[in-house]
Formats: structure tokens, sequence, C-alpha cells
């Protein structure tokens, strides 16, 4: 299947729609200086977000745990591999302290791959949204996890802390594993999200376009995260990061992104964000409140089927 207006790669220029303003302002500084002064990191600038002038200009942040480095070298991130530290035992407090400042009404918490720990971190993602619900009970939180090594324990560990989302990324499709994810495993990334809606939690995943994948292989992908009742997706135009990464096939059309999510919700997907810049945390707050609305109006209609 083909979706007609994608532009192709042009060497040395990025469509205009792939232009992202530059960050600043006041309330882009309150962040960066809380961010900062709390020795926090986020996935905005460790993974060279675009959409970080936006988000920070709305004091909204992903924060993310463990530190900056990642104990896995996926061929497509910005967030380097190598050496990583131990754990920081006041990171979940601290965590929590700034969504206290800024206000939050919804979080985002992300972190590095971290093989080396026999968990996976799942304990200290637990202990992040617990201090998040103490300091500020009303706050939703959107965990965006690793795939913890597949270990249906530690999975566990995370969702006993109530997190209002589950967020795991499969990233790309089946085919472009062994090149873009080498250290993963797409069913494994697929069971995660499963496994989750198993245990109850409303779940969400994300994937990237641009990087070679046919346009029915992520159709495929959609299908197979619709099929496991996965609520949210979001999909975006793939960046490389640096001459290290691996290069941009092509540049995704407005039209395709639009078609993409059209298909999407025809699925029945309760939200779907689309688009060149979109990231899996981008607009979190309003694809949660799409989600509670959906879900409010399905159970209205079952009342009423129910009563007739």
């Amino acid at each position: 299947m083909r979706v007609e207006g994608v532009e192709k790669v042009k060497r040395g220029r990025k469509p205009d729609w792939l232009k992202a303003k530059l960050p600043g302002g006041a309330e882009f500084i309150k962040v960066k200086n809380l961010v900062a002064a709390g020795s926090l990191h986020t996935v905005c600038e460790s993974a060279r977000c675009p959409n970080i002038g936006e988000c920070w200009r709305r004091q909204t942040a992903t924060f993310m745990l463990m530190g900056d480095t990642c104990t896995r070298n996926c061929r497509f991130c910005a967030v380097p591999g190598g050496p990583v530290a131990p754990l920081d035992a006041e990171e979940p407090l601290r965590i929590a302290r700034a969504v206290k400042k800024l206000g939050l009404s919804y979080a985002v918490i992300t972190s590095v791959t971290r093989d080396d720990l026999a968990d996976g971190g799942a304990g200290h993602f637990a202990r992040t949204v617990r201090e998040i619900r103490s300091l500020c009970p009303a706050c939703r939180v959107e965990v965006l996890i690793p795939d913890l090594k597949g270990s249906q324990q530690a999975l566990k560990t995370v969702l006993e802390a109530a997190p209002d989302v589950l967020n795991h990324n499969v990233e790309t499709v089946p085919r472009l594993y062994k090149q873009a994810r080498p250290q993963a495993d797409y069913q494994r990334s697929l069971n995660v999200l499963i496994q989750a809606r198993a245990l109850g939690a409303r779940t969400k995943s994300g994937l990237m376009v641009g990087l070679g994948e046919r346009f029915d292989e992520v159709l495929q992908v959609m299908n197979d995260l619709h099929r496991h009742s996965c609520s949210m997706l979001t999909i975006g135009q793939y960046l490389q990061p640096s001459k290290e990464h691996l290069p941009v096939d092509r540049y995704v059309s407005l039209q395709e992104f639009a078609e993409l999510k059209r298909i999407a919700l025809d699925m029945g997907f309760a939200h779907v964000e689309a688009g060149p810049l979109v990231r899996s945390s981008y607009h979190a707050d309003q694809q949660f409140g799409a989600l509670e609305k959906e879900l409010c109006g399905r159970g209205n209609r079952r009342r009423m089927i129910e009563r007739e």
C-alpha cells in the first residue's frame, strides 16, 4: 500500500514542516533552571527533542531517571551509551519536588535502559511514582519504561505503584530491529504492553517513521498494538541525531501522517498523535484527557445498552 505525497530525502536540507521554534522565553528559562538546580535529567535535553521549546514554555518536561548514559546503543537514539553511575537514592524525591514546583497536573517519567540492574530500574520507577503521589496527590503520572529485559516481576513492581499510563515504545517495525535496536526484540517489547494490559494498566506506545519501513509494515505494527488493547499511539519522523547514527531514509509527508492517524483512529485507538515532530510524550496530558473522555463515553454507551 502506498500513500501519495511522500517527499524523498534532499541532501543538506529538511522540509519546512520539520522546523521547530528556537527555545527561549521566561517559562523555558524557569524549567531549565529548575532542572539544573535539582541535578535532574530530562529526555528533552538528552535525546535532543525538537519540541523542547514548546514543551518547556508550557512548563512540561519528561524527567529521565537513572542518569543520562544508557547500557544499550540503539542506532537511532541521541542518548549516549557507556559506563553508568550507581543509582541516586534521592533522585525520586528531587523529581517529585520539581513536579510540585512546576505545579504539574500531569508528569511523564522515563529512563535510560539499565540492563546492569537486576530489576532494570523498576524499583526506582516505583519509588518516583510514589514520591510524586505523596507530594502531589492530584498529579497524573505516566511512565515511559524500557523493556526491563522482559521481566514480568519487574513490570509488576512498576505497576504496583499505580501509574496512570504505562508507555513503552516499540519504536520501529520488526524488520528493522537488528539495524536500529540490536539489543532489543520486537516481540519482547510487544509483550511488555500485553502483560501490562493484562495487569489492568492503560497502555500507550510509539514508533518512528522514515527509517526505511514500508507503509504496510507500519500498519501491521499498529494492528499488533491495537489487537492487544493499546489505547494511545504516537507516530513521529525519525531525525538523525549525528552522522554516527542511522541516516534518514525519507521525510514523511504531512499527508501520510494524516492518513496514518485516520487509519489508527478507525482501528479504534482512543487517541493518536501523528506528525513530523511528534515524540512519545508530546501533549501527553491531552492524550490522557482524550482517553478518559473516550472511556467515559464507552461506559455511558454500555449503561444505555444495559437499560434497553
